[in-house]
């Protein structure tokens, strides 16, 4: 009976070393906010954050959510595996008066941290007339 608690201790422990050591899925991104500075009222400006899964799990991204139907998402929606790469492509479309904004971008993942939030900002100017 002894020998059988010792094996199933030294298994369990084999086990949870093993788990200990690989890390869980973890964004590692080129870049957290951007500035588009001025753009036109009703032109669509677009910019891409591009990151790498530096966590030994594959990433998935469950969800992304923006702050108004101005600004809208798409991304990398199959799993990344460790050391492959993502884009979360965001696109925000002034209308209305001319004004600064920013805007955020929360993401909902299985990653360590499993929200992130990334920004964009600038200011809406007036269309050139021609």
């Amino acid at each position: 009976m002894r020998k059988i608690i010792l094996l199933f201790t030294l298994i369990l422990g084999i086990s949870v070393a093993t788990h200990a050591q690989s890390k869980p899925a973890e964004f590692k991104f080129d870049k957290e906010s951007h500035d588009f500075g001025k753009i036109p009222v009703n032109k669509p400006a677009t910019v891409e954050f591009k990151f790498t899964n530096i966590g030994d799990q594959p990433l998935i991204i469950t969800k992304v959510e923006t702050t108004c139907g101005c600004t809208v998402p798409e991304y990398t929606q199959t799993p990344i595996k460790k050391g492959d790469s993502g884009v979360i492509k965001v696109t925000y479309n002034p209308t209305g008066a001319a004004l600064p904004f920013s805007k955020s971008i929360t993401i909902t993942s299985n990653a360590k941290t499993t929200t992130k939030v990334l920004y964009i900002k600038g200011e809406t100017v007036a269309a050139a007339s021609k």
